[in-house]
């Protein structure tokens, strides 16, 4: 995977479009680090005062006919790599800086009137020639039209190859460890420079905008080696195996450390601020057990629900992010075992998680058939309920029930209830989109995104309801505590509202507000209405009393829907109560509202 982050894909379209301007003759062991290359001068000279508020010796730059770079310097050569590992470790720059040797640098824009100063926290080799500070309101605009050249090499191909040549095979073998970190180079680190070595000095050297000879100069070999070796500090990089888990893997050290054990996971909890967060997965298990984590792992808060998902027999990941949050997971089923990783980071992060992941994906392997013991740390009840594996499970912001409605499984449910949700489910996983509804008889109808397989669908009642009738109304009442719906003896008291309102019954039952948009059958298990709970606006009924909806009064809603108008034909007069009960269990759903 190629490393371009994004002040270096500035530097790649910036450095190649450089005129004949005046640049720093910086002396050869001085460096800098770039912050930001911005497109206005307004906006360069707010991140200028910004850095130089917080961390001092900052210096602006003119670069080409349009932009502006921010930068830390000039600092000692041998200074810069730490230096710029300690800043980026602190989070006091951005994760994409970079190390320069200035050679782009035109007119200088800040400090406003005054010149750069010595190096942080060290000497700096003095520079040829006293670039002179051009204040921030007498900058010129640069010709447009001038032909782009390459900064000037700090020497002859013949001169980098006689430099080269002193090289030991270990510091030609680190140079291509350098060029393999950024993407350029995927040979062995054998020291021997060949035509795929050399391919990718090219190539290097093109993408910072230097004449792609091939053969890296002094100067530029020191580039590549100081902002790999600030990176392999900033990461730290280490080989891990870990034998309760069966994993072996390459563990960015300095950003993360072992936290504990928590069977399926092994927790890697943020180190010195990172904000990042690893978890191995090691369980034993085959594709149902691999499902069956696939479909945990999106409960998780820190798993945000867009992004792009894939799931087989073998495999799954998951890549998902938004505003706030982003998460890459992936596990495999292999030899009873389930093994794989989540990586959580913040969205800002980007290029550090990239890094990582392309690191993971490489080096993570199954050592043998060990997996980690369910049994390593019990986890409570508490935890099991309200926070799944050290981590909070996301909580839907409001639950009700629904009634099927025909075989493909749409859902007749109140519109109240799937009002400014931003993602609906029923029964658990399967999500659903309103496809109909009247908030004037606060009736919705939801089908799902896959096609469902009601164990019941509800029919219509053929017979107007009767002041007396007994009736029985099903709900998940207790969404957290209980698995299926509670079934609920009731009567129909009136034929209507509290004050006459007309298409509701009024019913001798106690409901619960998660009973909702759950139906009402009569004795021969027909639908007689849907809940609409124990309010009346801002009213509330008397203890024992609830509204419903009556299904006369729904039919138009189901036929806009597609539902063509059930049959009673083949109903008894009657039902068992076993048979009733089954039959008004198998046709109430429940439902999640999400944000």
């Amino acid at each position: 995977m190629k490393f371009t982050p994004l002040a270096w894909g500035f530097a790649v379209v910036l450095l190649a479009a450089l005129a004949a301007m005046p640049r720093t003759a910086l002396a050869q062991d001085s460096a800098w680090i770039q912050l930001e290359a911005l497109p206005d001068l307004t906006s360069a000279e707010e991140r200028a005062r910004a850095y130089s508020a917080a961390l001092g010796q900052v210096a602006g730059f003119r670069l080409g006919a349009r932009w502006y770079l921010v930068t830390l310097g000039p600092f000692a050569a041998t200074e810069a790599a730490g230096k710029l590992a300690t800043l980026k470790a602190a989070g006091q720059i951005p994760s994409d800086a970079f190390i320069t040797d200035g050679a782009g640098h035109g007119a200088q824009f800040w400090p406003i009137g005054g010149a750069v100063g010595g190096a942080v926290g060290g000497a700096v080799g003095g520079a040829e020639t006293a670039q002179q500070p051009v204040a921030s309101d007498t900058i010129a605009p640069a010709e447009t039209d001038l032909v782009p050249a390459l900064p000037p090499a700090d020497e002859t191909p013949e001169q980098a190859q006689a430099g080269e040549d002193q090289l030991s095979r270990d510091e030609k073998a680190q140079l291509q460890a350098g060029l393999q970190w950024y993407g350029f180079y995927d040979g062995a680190l054998d020291g021997a420079f060949g035509r795929g070595t050399r391919a990718s000095m090219a190539a290097w050297q093109s993408a910072l905008g230097y004449e792609a000879t091939g053969i890296l100069t002094s100067l530029q070999r020191a580039t590549l080696l100081a902002n790999f070796r600030a990176e392999e500090a900033f990461f730290g990089f280490t080989p891990v195996t870990e034998p309760e888990a069966g994993i072996e893997f390459t563990l960015p050290s300095a950003l993360l450390a072992f936290d504990h054990y928590e069977p399926p996971f092994v927790h890697y909890s943020a180190k010195d601020g990172s904000n990042l967060r690893l978890l191995l997965i090691s369980e034993p298990g085959d594709a149902s057990t691999l499902a069956g984590l696939y479909e945990m792992l999106q409960t998780l808060e820190v798993v945000p629900g867009a992004g792009a998902r894939s799931l087989d027999d073998t495999t799954f990941t998951i890549n998902a992010a938004s505003a706030t949050a982003a998460a890459f997971a992936t596990a495999r089923a292999s030899k009873g075992a389930v093994k794989g990783y989540l990586l959580v980071w913040q969205p800002e992060q980007g290029d550090i998680a990239q890094r990582i992941l392309a690191v993971m994906a490489s080096s993570l392997r199954s050592t043998g058939d060990q997996v980690l013991d369910p049994g390593l740390v019990p986890l409570d009840q508490t935890v099991k309920a309200g926070v799944l594996a050290g981590m909070a499970v996301k909580v839907p912001t409001s639950m009700a029930s629904g009634v099927y409605v025909d075989a493909q499984g749409l859902v007749l449910t109140a519109a109240s209830a799937v009002q400014s949700c931003g993602k609906i489910t029923l029964d658990g996983s399967l999500e659903a989109e309103v496809i109909a509804q009247d908030v004037g008889l606060n009736a919705a109808i939801l089908r799902p995104l896959t096609p469902a397989a009601p164990l019941a669908v509800a029919q219509l009642s053929a017979q107007s309801p009767a002041i007396g009738a007994q009736v029985l109304l099903a709900g998940y009442s207790l969404p957290t505590g209980l698995p299926a719906p509670v079934l609920t003896e009731g009567q129909i008291t009136a034929l209507g509202g509290p004050a006459g309102e007309t298409g509701m019954l009024t019913l001798a039952a106690t409901v619960t507000l998660n009973d909702l948009g759950g139906p009402v059958i009569d004795q021969t298990g027909a639908l007689v209405g849907m809940i609409l709970g124990s309010t009346l606006g801002e009213k509330t009924l008397p203890q024992g009393i609830s509204l419903a909806r009556d299904a006369a009064s729904l039919a138009p809603l189901l036929a806009q829907a597609g539902v063509a108008a059930p049959s009673v034909g083949d109903l008894p007069s009657a039902l068992t109560p076993d048979a009733r009960s089954t039959a008004l269990s198998g046709m109430t759903v429940q439902l999640a509202c999400w944000p």
